[in-house]
């Protein structure tokens, strides 16, 4: 089974080959790396280059956003699953790949997804957040739940079936596409029960209050294009950004 790792880079130099590395590292076999640059101006390409990565994909060229850019590596992706991941994020260990593909050895499943931390910029070993998603139900979609984006990995074939990301959405287009996912029923998911990924600190939804209002505007706005109605789109919004104070302990 070939496992396509999408990165999206955008002056990335100093964190990038972080990345690399940690998908080198995985123990599973088959595995292609996508990376769609936005024509970097720090070194970022050359960094990727210096690192070594595993059947690479590239693609530099300007873009209009970073979910443009994962359309692209989607896109350009050949394996039977794709996966994401940030160029500021890290795989937890060398084993994440192979977990995931002894999921999708069943046949059934199509979408499979774990836990998150949140780690420091300069270490990776210092926690700050838990991102335990625990298993999806129904009724957990109307509580603001989501299952932590960079943990996701699709079929090829559900890519396809459900559509690209949304770029109208600046910061909240992953959460569009996993209401898309599960209210479109085609989801058969599997959980796995442990950290995946380590993510890095201050990213583009939570970096300054302007863009964490931007971003409680553009999920109440993915609630109500999926049809939520107008107090259950508030009241899972209220309690999504609840759910967050509950990972920090």
């Amino acid at each position: 089974m070939k496992i396509s790792i999408v990165t999206a880079v955008y002056n990335r130099a100093a964190v990038v080959g972080d990345a690399v590395r940690s998908v080198n590292a995985q123990s599973h076999p088959e595995v292609e790396h996508v990376f769609v640059d936005g024509a970097s101006t720090d070194g970022s390409v050359q960094a990727i280059q210096a690192a070594g990565p595993r059947n690479p994909v590239l693609r530099s060229e300007k873009d209009s956003g970073i979910y443009d850019a994962l359309n692209k590596g989607v896109s350009l992706a050949s394996g039977d699953v794709i996966g994401l991941l940030h160029s500021d994020d890290v795989f937890a260990d060398e084993a994440v790949l192979a977990d995931v593909a002894r999921q999708f050895a069943d046949p059934q499943v199509n979408f499979v997804y774990g836990d998150l931390v949140y780690v420091a910029k300069d270490n990776l070993d210092r926690v700050f957040r838990h991102w335990r998603a625990g298993e999806y139900a129904p009724r957990r979609l109307r509580s603001g739940w989501m299952p932590p984006h960079p943990t996701v990995f699709m079929r090829a074939s559900l890519y396809r079936q459900i559509g690209p990301f949304n770029t109208r959405y600046r910061i909240a287009a992953d959460y569009e596409l996993m209401l898309r996912c599960f209210l479109s029923q085609q989801v058969r998911h599997r959980y796995i029960p442990r950290t995946l990924v380590k993510m890095r600190v201050g990213g583009e939804s939570n970096r300054s209050l302007e863009r964490i209002l931007r971003k409680s505007r553009e999920d109440f706005s993915a609630l109500r294009s999926q049809g939520f109605s107008l107090p259950g789109a508030t009241q899972a919004l209220a309690l999504k950004n609840l759910l967050k104070l509950g990972q920090l302990f």
